[in-house]
């Protein structure tokens, strides 16, 4: 997972953009992050949809990540649930033990999936992975430093399922 802890300054480099820019090509996505509890509980009618918890943000997106990588402040904003406690990666190879609550809605553009969100602590911004990044149906546009839905599915996220035969089996 790659991260950038909340010091974390801008530093030069030289043409390392991808659009040959002196910059690096940070691609920034905004994103809706909903609590799918409260959105569950308005939909059987026992919660008004004013009461809905949700955050919009600006996350970074890491495709070399695999979760949706969140902070201590859009945890407690969302009032997300805590389900387990997993051992993670870095990109410099060091490991930690996080915190993992969910399930959180992740909606961009007309797409939405739903995940499970790592909580990272003294991070400044939420990280979208690869994992919301598939079911999301979105793609990383180099050239324009940007994320985009699908194109052969831009109202509809595809899922493709295989057929499977029904087997019998006898005792």
């Amino acid at each position: 997972m790659t991260l950038k802890p909340a010091n974390y300054k801008y530093r030069r480099t030289n043409g390392t953009s991808l659009t040959g820019g002196k910059e690096m090509g940070y691609i920034y996505a905004e994103l809706e992050l909903t609590n799918e509890d409260d959105l569950a509980y308005y939909r059987r009618g026992d919660l008004p949809g004013e009461k809905i918890q949700k955050v919009t943000c600006r996350a970074l997106v890491d495709s070399g990540a695999w979760d949706l990588v969140i902070n201590q402040d859009v945890q407690s904003r969302l009032n997300l649930p805590f389900i387990g406690r997993e051992a993670v990666s870095f990109a410099d190879e060091t490991w930690l033990d996080v915190d993992i609550v969910g399930p959180v809605n992740v909606r961009f553009e007309d797409h939405f999936t739903i995940v499970r969100a790592v909580i990272l602590p003294g991070i400044s911004e939420v990280l979208l992975g690869a994992y919301p990044l598939q079911g999301l149906d979105a793609f990383i546009d180099a050239k324009g430093e940007r994320l985009l839905v699908h194109p052969d599915s831009p109202y509809n996220p595809k899922s493709y399922i295989r057929q499977v035969k029904q087997i019998s089996l006898s005792v």
